[in-house]
């Protein structure tokens, strides 16, 4: 029988995380494991996790630096590859969301022979009143996206939805630097490793509220955008091995690098407007044609006109 290992990443979470991981106690099909990484919170952050180690099978782990979302969950991945073997499973946990009592028996009994299986969530505010009944539906997350979608920067796959095959870690590890969310590394290299499953039912209670370390932010600055943007896409030019590229997928990346590399400095581009128009479908999630339009011409501006234009930093 499988084992589940669940991979929890906390800070300054007192805040929600007593009812979060009163969640996990109520699974029926309970982990088999729970690692909790601490990124030096300095509330009762440690506390709280330390009152559940009669409840769960809970292990902590504190860092003594505040290394952020991103590392926290590859430092808990790390220590998951000690536990977990072939035919196990994985599961990612925000610390302000709740669980669904059926989550982990739902998406184990779903996964089959795919690499990743993820659901859908309600989203709750931060007293726990729901105000949409599908986080996916909010966010216009599709079901299922190509591969150059993800390279786009495009993901459907929100980690604490997901559960996956622990024989991933091996492909997933070390997330290289350059990934800004590392559920976008997970979903990439399980796209490539045996395939993703959506599911329909909502598996987790979605928290937005003003703490949020991913999910409900304003957009950043159009320079702070395409700077992200430029580091992603050197990682997966620098990682295509690992995720098994076609040679068209890393022209694509380049061509997309190249791009956005030229904006920096440029005013328009528009003899990139047919190369855009092309990829509309990988480079944009489903939107009304004029939205579409729109949203083609921006990417051939510039910061130097977005910035006379609509005062874009």
């Amino acid at each position: 029988m499988s084992r589940i290992c669940i991979v929890l990443a906390t800070y300054n979470g007192e805040r929600f995380q007593e009812e979060m991981l009163q969640s996990l106690v109520n699974q029926t099909r309970p982990a088999d494991k729970v690692i909790a990484i601490d990124d030096a919170s300095q509330d009762s952050s440690v506390s709280i996790l330390e009152s559940f180690q009669g409840k769960l099978p809970l292990e902590i782990f504190r860092q003594a630096q505040n290394g952020g979302h991103c590392k926290a969950f590859a430092t808990g991945l790390e220590h998951a590859k000690q536990y977990a073997g072939p035919g196990d499973l994985i599961a990612l946990a925000d610390q302000d969301d709740i669980w669904k009592a059926d989550k982990l028996e739902k998406l184990e009994k779903e996964i089959g022979n795919r690499a990743l299986v993820f659901g859908d969530a309600e989203v709750i505010d931060k007293d726990g009143n729901v105000i949409r009944d599908s986080w996916r539906k909010e966010a216009l997350i599709q079901k299922a996206i190509p591969i150059k979608a993800q390279i786009a920067g495009i993901n459907n796959v929100t980690g604490c939805l997901s559960l996956f095959k622990a024989e991933l870690l091996d492909m997933i590890l070390p997330i290289p630097e350059g990934v800004t969310v590392h559920d976008r590394w997970v979903a990439m290299i399980a796209e490539r490793n045996g395939g993703i499953k959506a599911i329909d039912d909502a598996v987790v209670q979605y928290r937005l509220h003003d703490s949020n370390a991913v999910g409900g932010k304003p957009a950043p600055a159009m320079s702070k955008t395409l700077e992200i943007q430029q580091r992603w896409l050197r990682m997966i030019l620098e990682n295509c091995e690992r995720l098994s590229l076609t040679a068209d997928e890393i022209l694509f990346t380049k061509h997309l690098l190249n791009l956005s590399q030229k904006r920096i400095n440029r005013y328009f581009m528009p003899f990139e407007i047919p190369w855009v128009f092309a990829n509309r479908k990988v480079l944009f999630e489903k939107v009304p044609a004029l939205a579409l339009t729109k949203k083609i011409l921006f990417t051939v501006i510039g910061l130097p006109l977005a910035k006379r234009i609509w005062k874009k930093s």
